[in-house]
């Protein structure tokens, strides 16, 4: 799937949102990887990522030639800050309706916008793909991307006390949302 955008962000800054594509498998990578590091609010530790640069190019081709998933980068200063996507759940039946969604977005630019323009640009990727349902989940302590997420339409429907064991705090509470397209 092919997307781009270009938006203005709260510190007046310009960003390019763009889906990724093999070119930029190392910097994806090296932003995963990051994000990851930063907050323990992320599903996975930078030592467990599955992909290398190689890995990450494909899947960046892979997506880029999807009718229906994508992965959406956020360039600044042409630099990769950000990254978010969608990906079908599953392609039977009972599941072609469903996306599952995620987003991670460098410390250093938190609070700026990136984040919530990631996730409006994969909204509107998944409603032109065809999809009815939009999830998510996200650690209940992670108060303003739950914040976020609700002003944006997605709805709780559901709570796992253990959803993530965390190496620093131990249990994390995981919410899952959802947002009717």
């Amino acid at each position: 799937m092919i997307y781009s955008k270009k938006i203005i962000l709260k510190n007046g800054q310009e960003a390019l949102l763009r889906n990724g594509d093999e070119p930029d498998g190392k910097e994806v990578c090296d932003v995963y990887n990051k994000t990851h590091a930063e907050t323990d609010f992320m599903i996975a530790y930078p030592d467990e990522n599955c992909f290398d640069p190689e890995k990450e190019a494909k899947f960046l081709s892979d997506t880029t030639k999807s009718p229906n998933d994508i992965e959406i980068v956020a360039v600044v200063d042409d630099k990769i800050v950000g990254t978010g996507g969608i990906q079908a759940i599953g392609t039977i039946h009972k599941l072609r309706h469903r996306t599952d969604f995620g987003v991670c977005v460098l410390k250093e630019y938190w609070g700026i916008g990136i984040g919530k323009a990631i996730s409006e640009a994969c909204i509107e990727c998944a409603r032109n793909a065809g999809f009815v349902q939009i999830e998510l989940n996200v650690v209940s302590d992670n108060i303003k991307a739950i914040e976020m997420y609700k002003a944006m339409g997605f709805v709780e429907f559901g709570r796992n006390p253990r959803g993530f064991n965390s190496r620093i705090s131990g249990y994390q509470e995981v919410i899952s949302m959802y947002k009717c397209l």
